[in-house]
This record gives structure tokens, sequence and C-alpha cells, in this order.
């Protein structure tokens, strides 16, 4: 890859723009990925990840604009950018009709591997996803976790420098999702760059150096987890109540910040506060002076789902259409609050 790549992006994209039909998938975004780091892409369904993914991995063309992997631009050379990445996508691309080791040593030898070098790398991956004892049977029996397992061994067959993982984890259940955090820490201590798109924000907190928010096909955030949660405007307070009150939102709205939210049984209250110190005795006053009995209050810093759903409105969905970047259906849904807002 020559000198240089410590500091040049490994990922770059540059003024991306992408619709399909009259749907604006992409509108000029921009992000790249140092070298050795994983860049964490996040938005709502439709947002325009999966986009992005497509066209840095030579599977759609730009409208506008331009991606580059490892120095290379992905239009231009688009066979060539091919030999630097890996891909695990949203969904599993491998032949049911063959075994997972098959599966496993076709990716190896179609990218140039010997026979014999392809039989010992598959089965150290295999072993790495917990895929051994069912190595020799047919993919198609295979768990929906299984296989998105053996489509993360099939991306890394070859030790890619690059690697795309699209919602990697989605339908696993903890012990596979812990599985494949595991395998991408190590790959991160290796040196591969990776780009993940996740629904899960607490994946993108635990394993990304680097966070870029996208909402109708633009970046509205980016920085690190800390720096995004520490620009957050302020805290968060829950209060729950021992039964619902029709006076409690009234009560704490003088020492919160804008609108109160409230569960749908009125028993837990939450809101953005400025202030930390001596609010839970603040509160504790406020709502016995108005007759409300209070279980548990409890004060936090701004989590990585706070400053999500701040961001992007709270939608989970583009617009209320329920659909991925290119009009399918999404896979999943980021989060999901069953809360009602009440103006204080």
């Amino acid at each position: 890859m020559g000198n240089g790549t410590e500091t040049r992006p490994m990922i770059e994209a540059e003024g991306l723009v992408k619709h399909y039909g009259q749907t604006r998938a992409l509108a000029g975004i921009d992000f790249a990925v140092p070298a050795g780091t994983i860049l964490g892409l996040l938005g709502p369904n439709g947002a325009g990840k999966s986009t992005a993914v497509r066209i840095l991995t030579t599977l759609a063309l730009p409208d506008a604009g331009r991606a580059t992997v490892a120095g290379i631009d992905v239009v231009k050379h688009p066979g060539e950018v091919r030999r630097y990445f890996g891909l695990a996508a949203q969904d599993a691309t491998l032949d049911p009709l063959l075994t997972g080791r098959q599966n496993l040593m076709i990716v190896g030898e179609l990218s140039g591997m010997r026979r014999a070098v392809s039989r010992t790398r598959a089965a150290e991956l295999l072993t790495q996803f917990d895929l051994l004892d069912a190595a020799d049977r047919v993919s198609k029996g295979y768990s929906g976790g299984m296989r998105r397992r053996l489509d993360l061994a099939a991306s890394l067959m070859t030790r890619p420098p690059v690697l795309f993982l699209d919602e990697p984890t989605t339908g696993l259940d903890p012990t596979g999702r812990q599985m494949v955090w595991d395998a991408i820490r190590e790959l991160l201590r290796d040196g591969v760059t990776i780009l993940l798109t996740t629904q899960y924000l607490e994946e993108a907190d635990a394993l990304a150096n680097r966070i870029v928010v996208v909402d109708h096909g633009t970046v509205i955030a980016e920085g690190t987890p800390h720096e995004l949660k520490e620009a957050s405007r302020s805290a968060h307070v829950e209060v729950t109540l021992a039964a619902p009150h029709a006076d409690a939102e009234g009560a704490i709205a003088p020492l919160v910040v804008g609108r109160v939210h409230a569960s749908d049984d009125g028993r837990r209250l939450s809101a953005g506060v400025d202030a930390t110190s001596g609010l839970a005795t603040a509160l504790v006053r406020q709502l016995d002076a108005a007759g409300v009995l209070v279980d548990n209050i409890e004060v936090r810093r701004p989590s990585l789902d706070d400053v999500f759903l701040a961001l992007t409105g709270g939608r989970i969905a583009d617009d209320g259409a329920d659909r991925d970047d290119d009009g399918s259906r999404p896979r999943g849904r980021a989060d999901d609050h069953e809360v009602r807002e009440v103006r204080s």
C-alpha cells in the first residue's frame, strides 16, 4: 500500500451523493477513517448508512462525490480496491447448499489462497466463531445467528486491512454478539481499519473510536463517544413515582430543562437537567409539597442513546417511512421508547 498509510485515511468519503429514483439516500456525505481505527456510522433507518457502505465496497455507484479505500478510488479502480477489504453485509451471501467449511474455503480460494492455506484459515475462523462442531454441516441448516457468524468469518478469510461491517450483530443473541465484539477488538489490535454500521447504540459506544451520525443523507454530528456525550446540553433525570399523580409533571418542571416525558403508565417521568448538585433533594421537596410519593430518583450523564435521539429528533424511521436507504424494508429499529411528551 506504500508509505504514509499511518496518516492517510484508509476509508474516505467526500461529497457522496446518491439517489434511488426520487429518493435521496445521500446528500453530500463526508467522513474519513484513519488507519487502525473503528468508525461507527449511526443513523435512523433510511438515513444513508447502508448506501454509503455499498458505494465504498463498489456495490453501487455514486451520483457525485468521491470515495477511496486504501487510497484507491472505488469508481475508477473497483477491481483493485476489492483486494483490500472484507465485507459482512446485512444479509448473508454464502451458499446454503455448502457446508460452513466449504463456504469459507471457496472464499479463500477465489481470493487466490492455496487450498491448504485456505483449509487452515477456515479452521481458525470456525474455531474463533464457535462453529467448528457444525463445520461439515450444510449451512442451510444453521440458525440465523450461526449463518451471521459464518458470514463474518468469510469476510475475514483473507485477513483484509479494511473491513466493512454492516450491522454485524443484528439477530445474534448476547453470547453471539459478545463473540463478535471480541473478534472486532482483536482485529483492531492487529491494525485493521473498520467501518461499522449498527442499530445497537451500546455497540458503537463500546467499539468505535469515533462516531458519525447521519440523518437524511447528511452528517449531523461527529466525534468520539465521549465528545458526543459531553456536547449534549444536559444530564438526565428519571423519577419513578409510587403511583401516577396529575401534579407530578408540574411539580418537577421548574427544576428541569425543556419538556417532561412520561411513560404510558404515568409512573416514570424523565427530563434533561443543567445542574445535578442537590437536584435529587430539591425534586423530593417539590414532589412532597405537591403530595406526590416517590419510589426512586436517578440522575445520570447523557448516554449515546440520549445523544442519538436528541440529534435525530427522536425518530427511528425516516419521516414515518419504515424503509432502508434504497426503499427496502429495514432489518430492525435502533431503539424503542414507549413515552409520551408532556409540555411543561
